[in-house]
């Protein structure tokens, strides 16, 4: 899929495949680290930078390369593969990408924005989560507050994804003070612009080198880096879609790392016994097909939405919504499954953490999955949807 592009703003020309593994190999050099120690995968961001991949979705009239989301869904499951950290913190940074793509060529300060992050390769955070409303992110206690042609912004983030390395924040709150709670806007927030006093320490059983702190935001900008459009519109065209699919995709590549490392434990059973069946050998033939499974339900939620982007009916539809939300779901529900089935497979040697086929870091990763946006949560919005909407009984659409 990545060879089929070779950017002219590439270092010396490489392809993005050539990149990408490059960059994949460091992060893999530095995952268990990165893990153990519970810190920013820098190594691996650096990489990113060097190989200009965090900018690869701004346009090229604006200095990217215009990368589509199938691009960036295979390089989010090339780095998971690599390190689960690293590659979740290219797929948060490319969501809020996403929004900028998708929501901010209107403005003239937008544009000027993805205009420097392509140049400098600026690393993008998220701030939507708050004390008080927990992970959902469509609401807002927190508002901005108008000051002339500026806005102050308070919040109590639970969380700020790689808060101390982000070069910049997007953060959501309510449109003013007298807004309602579900009245948002998003705002970008550069580095310099913001006050940072961390609130609490991102001590958690997997995807430790996210450090995700809390941390309480302040920051007085100008009003023009409020993206023009509601955040209700960003979410349902393209924060909902991007959050979903590169996650799974994400998942694709933790799943498929864990598997094959089945496999080769099996291969190596079989080389110890070649006139029989390894043990694992039935269930790494089931494990595949389910790894087969996951990759046809990203593929086609990717296709889906490049199908919708351009057409504002489908896209704004329940029908898409739903979609989208089954393959958060299935994904996240099948990814768990076969690095589970992986270890399994592996036996005691995966369980282990000092040999070629633990799966530990892989696990403890992969259980975040049906965490990130509450797996019962999704399902508590799609249940609203199809009392309104029909179910998609048909194979054609």
């Amino acid at each position: 899929m990545l060879d089929r592009s070779e950017s002219p703003r590439a270092p010396q020309g490489a392809t993005t495949a050539a990149r990408v593994k490059r960059v994949a190999e460091i992060a893999a050099a530095h995952a268990d680290a990165v893990d153990r120690e519970g810190r920013f995968p820098r190594e691996a961001v650096e990489a990113m930078r060097e190989a200009r991949l965090l900018g690869m979705m701004i346009p090229t009239h604006l200095g990217g390369e215009g990368a589509d989301f199938a691009e960036i869904a295979q390089v989010c499951t090339v780095l998971g593969g690599a390190c689960s950290a690293a590659g979740m913190v290219f797929a948060m940074h490319q969501i809020k990408v996403s929004s900028l793509v998708h929501h901010g060529l209107d403005s003239d300060w937008h544009r000027a924005f993805m205009v420097r992050l392509a140049d400098k390769q600026l690393l993008l955070g998220s701030a939507t989560t708050e004390a008080g409303i927990g992970g959902d992110l469509r609401n807002s206690i927190c508002s901005i507050v108008p000051d002339g042609d500026m806005v102050r912004l308070e919040k109590d983030a639970t969380v700020i994804s790689y808060g101390l390395d982000a070069d910049a924040i997007l953060a959501t709150a309510r449109r003013a003070p007298e807004a309602a709670s579900s009245d948002q806007v998003m705002v970008v927030i550069e580095k310099h612009q913001a006050s940072l006093v961390q609130t609490s320490v991102w001590d958690t059983l997997g995807m430790r080198g996210t450090t995700s702190h809390g941390f309480k935001l302040a920051a007085t900008v100008p009003a023009a880096q409020v993206f023009p459009k509601p955040f209700a519109e960003i979410a349902a065209q393209s924060m909902l879609a991007s959050s979903h699919l590169f996650w799974a995709s994400l998942w694709f590549g933790i799943a498929g790392s864990a598997l094959s490392k089945a496999q080769a434990s099996v291969r190596a059973a079989a080389r110890r016994m070649p006139n029989a069946v390894p043990p694992g050998a039935p269930r790494l033939a089931a494990a595949a097909a389910e790894l087969a499974a996951l990759k046809t339900i990203v593929r086609d939620g990717i296709a889906r939405f490049e199908a919708a982007r351009h057409d504002e009916d489908a896209i704004n539809s329940m029908a898409f919504a739903v979609a989208m939300n089954a393959v958060k779901v299935e994904a996240s529900r099948r990814a768990v499954g076969i690095v589970q089935e992986a270890l399994t497979i592996i036996g005691i040697q995966g369980y282990k953490n000092d040999n070629p086929f633990s799966v530990g870091r892989q696990l403890r990763d992969i259980l975040s999955a049906p965490l990130m946006i509450a797996n019962d949560r999704i399902l508590a919005n799609t249940a609203t949807m199809l009392l309104m909407s029909r179910l998609d009984t048909d194979l054609e659409d």
